[in-house]
């Protein structure tokens, strides 16, 4: 039997603000256990929730960013559970009326075609403390540290087929909530992560399958990863007669394996209710226009611009657009050179891309500024040095910080151009080497390489290589 996959993701961005959802804490990462966490956080009797008007600014401006509908009236709710990193025995949170109502994203397959996936709703809620076990001798502790940091639960539609889709439309939304400057992005710290509800059903079948929730995935490969090992579990249950349960799963990245943590509970499993110490948030047209107002170019908007006011394909402006940073470190290499944004493009989604990579630096840390690969360009484009001998510039500036004007100069690498010069080394060549010359006029044409190799070794790799190859198929002619 042919199987189709279902996936939906509900992903949690923590929200940038300074201090709790609900409370005055500080959000930061990295305080000592339990330093950040006050009375409202620790659930004493008699503290009462004040809500974080920037939270609300925060996801309202997700939702425009998606074209969603943004709720006039949302309900704050409790989402009543026992675990012990939840010291008020429930959560805060929204279920029947979220701030953020329906919306969409459009996400590139790997064969360039456009995918709408639609995006149920994205609600305000708090996150809970974490549970720690490890060099604990038999116990277990709790930081509260975290307990009642913002974030904003994005809950896709199941309209994803793949675990490179999932992952596709992962990758969207953290480039999107970055560009907003609402989440940090921060995986490693789980400032982002998701839970991928994953199911099978039979190719052509419109009834859903029992789904499995893979929780707290927090990178994008463990993500593609959970979700293909999913998929070949639940096949091979039902192939071989078994039933899918309905559960929450944990991905083990050691094993590289889904295992079972709890069956999946439904939603009168938490008894929601409104929470009778929080108003219902009202959001006023004059908000959502000062909202709206304030919104950066979204990705989409900036990549389609590169493409009609640079020339770039679509590829390269997707490639640019990826983070907010990238895209200003582009324009500021090209408006400084005053043009060639092609070649400026090559460059930043080349050669630095490949050196950031390397270093594991964000484009914010590189060592070599947009004013510096300006220059370099610069020197490209007038032909001072050619695309060869700018790589070995491009990493003389990485290792040294210094300009390219300046390396170009201390070690002799200016192009040379002209046209006299090039052809007395060619000369020279040819006179070195007559068998080859006779040959290559007996019609090896293969042997120009040689020569073109030849002529550059003679010239120290300056020569200008469009002048070389020009020159020297006139004097391989022969008279």
């Amino acid at each position: 039997m042919n199987w189709e996959t279902v996936i939906g993701l509900e992903i949690h961005a923590q929200l940038s603000t300074k201090s709790k959802i609900f409370s005055g804490s500080a959000t930061a990462y990295g305080a000592a256990p339990n330093a950040q966490a006050n009375l409202v956080d620790l659930g004493y009797p008699g503290v009462l929730p004040v809500l974080n008007g920037e939270a609300v600014r925060m996801a309202v401006s997700f939702g425009l960013a998606v074209q969603a509908e943004i709720a006039p009236r949302s309900v704050f709710a409790r989402k009543n559970y026992f675990y012990p990193d939840l010291p008020k025995g429930y959560q805060i949170s929204q279920y029947e009326l979220p701030v953020v109502g329906k919306g969409a994203l459009d996400i590139v397959l790997e064969d360039g075609t456009r995918k709408r996936i639609g995006i149920t709703r994205a609600h305000l809620e708090e996150d809970a403390g974490k549970s720690m076990h490890e060099g604990l001798a038999g116990a277990s502790a709790i930081d509260l540290n975290r307990a009642g940091t913002p974030l904003v639960e994005i809950v896709s539609e199941p309209d994803m087929r793949s675990a490179k889709e999932a992952v596709a439309y992962m990758k969207k939304v953290h480039t999107l909530v970055r560009y907003l400057g609402i989440c940090d992005g921060n995986m490693q710290e789980g400032s982002f992560r998701c839970d991928a509800n994953v199911s099978v059903r039979p190719q052509g079948s419109d009834r859903f399958g029992t789904r499995a929730e893979i929780k707290n995935l927090n990178s994008f490969r463990f993500v593609e990863k959970a979700i293909n090992y999913e998929v070949a579990r639940q096949i091979e249950l039902l192939e071989g007669g078994g039933k899918v349960v309905q559960e929450t799963r944990l991905y083990d990245p050691d094993k590289g394996e889904t295992r079972s943590m709890r069956s999946k509970e439904e939603a009168n499993d938490y008894r929601y209710f409104p929470d009778p110490d929080l108003l219902p948030l009202e959001i006023d047209a004059a908000f959502l226009a000062a909202v709206r107002a304030a919104l950066p170019e979204l990705p989409d908007a900036k990549a389609a611009r590169f493409v009609a006011h640079y020339g770039l394909s679509e590829y390269d402006a997707g490639v640019l657009t990826a983070s907010r940073e990238l895209a200003a470190y582009y324009e500021e290499v090209v408006q400084r050179l005053g043009g060639e944004p092609k070649l400026a493009a090559n460059w930043v989604t080349g050669d630095l891309a490949a050196f950031l990579n390397r270093d594991s630096l964000e484009i914010g840390d590189s060592r070599v500024g947009a004013a510096q690969l300006a220059g370099l360009v610069g020197r490209i484009a007038d032909q001072t040095i050619s695309g060869k001998i700018a790589k070995d510039v491009f990493e003389a500036m990485w290792a040294s910080g210094h300009d390219a004007d300046a390396i170009i100069e201390g070690k002799g690498l200016r192009q040379i151009t002209d046209s006299g010069a090039i052809e007395r080394a060619i000369d020279e060549v040819m006179a070195r080497n007559p068998g080859q010359l006779a040959e290559y006029r007996a019609g090896k044409d293969k042997l120009f390489g040689f020569f073109v190799g030849q002529a550059m070794k003679a010239t120290q790799g300056k020569a200008n290589p469009a002048q070389l190859n020009d020159l020297l198929k006139r004097k391989l002619a022969g008279p």
